[in-house]
């Protein structure tokens, strides 16, 4: 699964690079039980990008699960320009990748539950570094998380106005699961699986995507997990 994802990303930065070069997605053989011109639907939401408008603007990519770290870096670093440099919060606004091995983290809890998620990717604890079958992105207060770790959780990251990105190549892996595990058609299992999503997360053809709109917008780039 891996492996193949891998490819892919390769093969989107490849297509970056010789963007002079024609390409045509819709002879590409199916991947990942997907084509990449699936990945040229009509309708993605892009005016986030139009949200990135503030004098601090950072891009945190998040490719690894590492606890849920690369989440709770998105919020820290606002905190810190607070107490540093006495930045306004309202001045700072932060764009959160979540791609390859990561998008579990875009995930709601209950879909982690239902798939065991924690268990089979041997996810761990962000504090006490533990097996866990709870998804460290969204733990909080209720949780046990000390301040100001109860605050940086995914949720609360998109309530205060962070822009969370989700990679769509890489949701094709829990599609993938939901599809085998449930038997039903590769259209129901997307819609499930876009329905797990943690509410407010966007969806975006690709992470190299939305790491691209993210830096033409301004955002300063930061490789997150």
């Amino acid at each position: 699964m891996t492996t193949r994802r891998d490819f892919i990303d390769r093969l989107a930065v490849g297509a970056l690079a010789v963007s002079a070069m024609p390409l045509a997605l819709d002879a590409t053989p199916r991947l990942r039980g997907t084509t990449l011109a699936s990945a040229s639907q009509d309708a993605w939401d892009v005016t986030w990008s139009a949200r990135l408008n503030t004098s601090k603007r950072a891009l945190f990519d998040v490719p690894e699960v590492e606890s849920g770290y690369g989440v709770w870096r998105a919020s820290l670093w606002v905190r810190q320009y607070q107490q540093v440099l006495g930045t306004d919060p309202r001045d700072t606004s932060t764009a959160l990748v979540i791609r390859h091995n990561a998008i579990i983290l875009a995930m709601q809890q209950a879909f982690w539950d239902r798939y065991e998620i924690g268990t089979v990717h041997k996810v761990t604890h962000p504090l006490t570094l533990e097996a866990t079958t709870r998804n460290p992105a969204l733990l909080g207060a209720a949780d046990g998380l000390p301040d100001p770790y109860a605050t940086f959780a995914l949720d609360q990251f998109i309530a205060r106005g962070g822009i969370a990105l989700a990679c769509d190549l890489a949701l094709q892996d829990m599609v993938a699961l939901i599809k085998n595990r449930e038997k039903v058609s590769e259209a129901e299992a997307t819609k499930r699986a876009r329905g797990w999503l943690v509410p407010g997360v966007i969806v975006q053809p690709s992470g190299v995507f939305a790491v691209l709109r993210a830096q033409e917008a301004g955002a300063m780039y930061i490789r997150a997990s």
